[in-house]
């Protein structure tokens, strides 16, 4: 168990930096205000089938506070309470896909992609939106479309780029009985 703990506390490390590195310097403007274009949903959806529900919601939580910080302000909590949500909600169907065993078929990567496009659209068009408003007093029509925004482009991303990283980390793995006794 405590080699375990130790990788998954490598792998949130590693996790966050990335997130922060891909959505603070690898972000392409979506034409909506403070909503960009990026990968760190992909990432994110990697590691937390791969870690688990702790583990992604560290990493979504970590890196997006580094994100909010690096621009010089405070971190805006809706948005980061939803990032790790995102990796919270992905991460619990770590079970139900089994990455780590090397199985990454056509069930895996429904599954997969169904825990992507919910949790996404949970933490963007619910969370993220209603704490906007809550938190900071902001107009609902502008949230809510920048909710729907990044609901569709992290869905995207998680499932396009994060389904490819996941098969690619798949073969990786060594198959229960794929190994001959000589």
């Amino acid at each position: 168990m405590q080699k375990n703990s130790i990788k998954t506390v490598v792998a949130i490390g590693i996790g966050a930096a990335l997130f922060f590195v891909l959505g603070r310097f690898v972000a392409i403007p979506s034409g909506i205000p403070n909503t960009n274009i990026t990968l760190q949903y992909a990432i994110l959806a990697l590691l937390a089938v791969m870690y688990g529900p702790v583990a992604g919601g560290l990493i979504g939580f970590i890196g997006h506070t580094l994100i909010d910080l690096s621009w010089g302000g405070s971190p805006w909590w809706s948005w980061v309470i939803a990032s790790a949500f995102v990796g919270v909600v992905v991460g619990l169907f770590a079970n139900k896909i089994k990455l780590n065993e090397g199985n990454f078929g056509k069930k895996e990567i429904i599954t997969f992609a169904i825990a992507n496009i919910v949790a996404n659209v949970i933490a963007w068009v619910g969370v993220a939106p209603v704490l906007d408003i809550l938190i900071y007093a902001e107009p609902a029509n502008k949230v809510f479309a920048q909710g729907a925004t990044a609901a569709a482009i992290n869905s995207i991303a998680a499932v396009v780029v994060g389904a490819l990283l996941c098969i690619a980390y798949s073969k990786t793995i060594a198959k229960k009985g794929s190994l001959d006794k000589e």
